[in-house]
C-alpha cells in the first residue's frame, strides 16, 4: 500500500471547523423548492388526504404544523440551538489518508456527525422533538429504533426536557447491539425487543412466530399503538418524516460552509439511506443549490442490497409500518409487509423511503445505489484502517460508494471532489466489525 510522506500528508489542512455562531438558525424545507409538489399523505380508511386535526393524534399540534409547512426556513428555537452546541458545528473532515489508501487522485471530505453526545446525526432532530412536545405538554414519548442510534439519541433529548421515553426496539438489534440497549437505559430510557408483550399487536405477532426478530415497520405499529392507549403520550419518529428531514438540515447548511473554506465544491455528494434522514440532512441544501443555482452535483442515496428500496421497489402509497396504522404515504416501498434479512446496518432495514427523498428521485434531483453488506464491512474497515474513526455500518454503506467513485477517479486519472456523511460511529458495533474481520459475514 502506497502512502503520502507524512510531512505532505501534515502539512494539508484536513480539518475545516466553524464557530458556535455558525449554527444554522433556520433549517431548510426542500418542500418549498420542488419543482413538482409532494403528493400529500392519505387517511388510512378515507384514503383522502390527511387534515392537520387528525395529525395531532399521535403528534404535537407544533410538530404537525413543521410537517405540512410550506416555508422555505423554519427557526431553529434558542433552546434548541443552546443544546446543539453541545456538539455543533460538528466538523468537516478531508481524509487525506484514504485518498493515498486509494491511490486516487479524488479528493475525499467527510461531515462527521459521530461527534454527537449519542454518536450519530440523529440527536439533531431528537432535540426539537423532544423541545417541541415539552412545550406542548406532552409528559412521555413513545418510539422505535432499530440500529439503536435513534432510541438512544431520543432518550438523551427527553432526558434533557424532562420527558420519560418508552422504546421499541427491533428484536435483531436489541440482541446484536446490547450497549447501545445499555445507552438508552443510562439515559432513564425504558427498552423493549420489538416484537413486544407490551402491546396487542405484539402479542399478536409473538403468538404466530415466537421467534419474529422484528422490523422498524413492526416496531412502528407498537409504538403508535403505545401512544394511543396511553395519557399524555405522543409519538416520535426518527426519520421518513417531513419534519425529521427538516430537522437534519443542519448538516448540510454547515457543509456548504466548510466546503467553501476548503476551497472546493463536491461533484458528488453521499449519504447512506434507510428511512432517509441522514441523506437528507447533507443533501437537501445541495438539492437546494442545484434547483436555485443550476449547479450540477450528482447526489447519491446509497442503501443496502438486502432493503432496496429506491432501486428496486415501486414509487407508490404505502403505510409506514405493518399494522397498517399511519397516513399511507407516496414513497419508494418494498411493500410494507416486507421482513427485512438480520443485516447489521439495524438503522437502515426498513421497506419504504422518506416522502421527500422519494420525491427527490422521481424529480431526477437526486440517485441510487445499493451496496452489499461485505463490500460495506470491508469499506468501513478500510476507513477505520486509514482514517482511524470506526464508522457505524450504515454510514459505510456512504463510504462503500465512495471508495468505489475514488477508484472509478483513480482509472480515469480525473480529480474528482467527494462529499459524505458520516452519520455516526461504530463503537457500539464492534461485534458486527469482528464477525467480518473473523469471516463470518455474508452477503443477503
Amino acid at each position: 500500500m502506497a502512502w503520502l510522506n507524512t510531512n505532505h500528508v501534515m502539512s494539508q489542512t484536513t480539518r475545516f471547523t466553524l464557530s458556535q455562531a455558525d449554527i444554522p438558525r433556520q433549517w431548510y424545507n426542500l418542500n418549498a423548492d420542488f419543482p413538482e409538489p409532494l403528493p400529500m399523505p392519505l387517511h388510512p380508511g378515507t384514503k383522502q388526504p390527511v387534515t392537520p386535526e387528525l395529525m395531532t393524534a399521535i403528534f404535537p399540534e407544533n410538530l404537525v404544523m413543521q410537517e405540512m409547512c410550506p416555508d422555505r426556513w423554519v427557526e431553529v428555537p434558542e433552546p434548541v440551538r443552546d443544546i446543539y452546541a453541545l456538539w455543533r458545528p460538528t466538523p468537516l473532515l478531508r481524509a487525506v489518508r484514504l485518498e493515498q489508501a486509494l491511490q486516487t487522485p479524488a479528493h475525499i471530505y467527510y461531515k462527521y456527525e459521530g461527534a454527537s453526545p449519542a454518536g450519530s446525526h440523529k440527536v439533531n432532530t431528537a432535540i426539537p422533538q423532544a423541545y417541541f412536545n415539552k412545550v406542548a405538554g406532552t409528559k412521555r414519548l413513545a418510539t422505535e429504533t432499530g440500529a439503536g442510534q435513534w432510541g438512544a439519541s431520543l432518550a438523551l433529548a427527553c432526558k434533557l426536557f424532562g420527558l420519560e421515553c418508552n422504546v421499541y426496539m427491533v428484536k435483531v438489534s436489541y440482541q446484536q447491539k446490547p450497549y447501545r440497549r445499555m445507552l438508552m437505559h443510562t439515559w432513564g430510557a425504558t427498552v423493549h425487543p420489538s416484537p413486544s408483550d407490551q402491546t396487542n399487536y405484539g402479542r399478536k405477532l409473538l403468538a404466530e412466530d415466537p421467534d419474529c426478530q422484528g422490523s422498524l415497520g413492526i416496531a412502528i405499529s407498537e409504538a403508535i399503538e403505545d401512544t394511543a392507549t396511553h395519557p399524555d403520550t405522543k409519538y416520535s419518529l426518527g426519520s421518513v418524516l417531513n419534519h425529521v428531514c427538516l430537522h437534519q438540515t443542519v448538516i448540510g447548511q454547515e457543509s456548504i460552509k466548510q466546503m467553501e473554506m476548503a476551497g472546493e465544491e463536491p461533484d458528488v455528494v453521499f449519504g447512506c439511506a434507510g428511512g432517509g434522514s441522514n441523506f437528507a440532512g447533507i443533501a437537501f441544501p445541495f438539492i437546494q443549490k442545484k434547483i436555485k443555482e443550476g449547479k450540477n452535483y450528482r447526489i447519491v442515496a446509497v442503501e443496502p442490497s438486502a432493503c432496496p428500496s429506491l432501486t428496486e421497489g415501486e414509487l407508490r402509497y404505502d403505510f409506514g409500518d405493518t399494522a397498517e396504522t399511519t397516513p399511507l404515504m407516496m414513497m419508494y416501498t418494498l411493500g410494507h409487509k416486507f421482513m427485512p434479512p438480520s443485516i447489521h446496518a439495524g438503522g437502515l432495514r426498513y421497506h419504504g423511503m422518506a416522502p421527500m427523498v422519494s420525491h427527490a428521485l422521481k424529480l431526477g434531483l437526486i440517485e441510487a445505489q445499493a451496496v452489499h453488506q461485505t463490500k460495506v464491512f470491508e469499506a468501513g474497515t478500510l476507513f477505520a484502517r486509514s482514517e482511524g474513526i470506526i464508522p457505524a455500518p450504515e454510514s459505510a454503506h456512504a463510504i462503500a460508494a465512495v471508495v468505489q467513485e475514488a477508484i472509478a477517479a483513480r482509472e480515469a486519472g480525473k480529480k474528482r471532489v467527494l462529499l459524505f456523511n458520516l452519520s455516526g460511529h461504530g463503537l457500539l458495533d464492534l461485534s458486527s466489525y469482528e464477525s467480518y474481520l473473523s469471516g463470518k459475514i455474508q452477503d443477503v
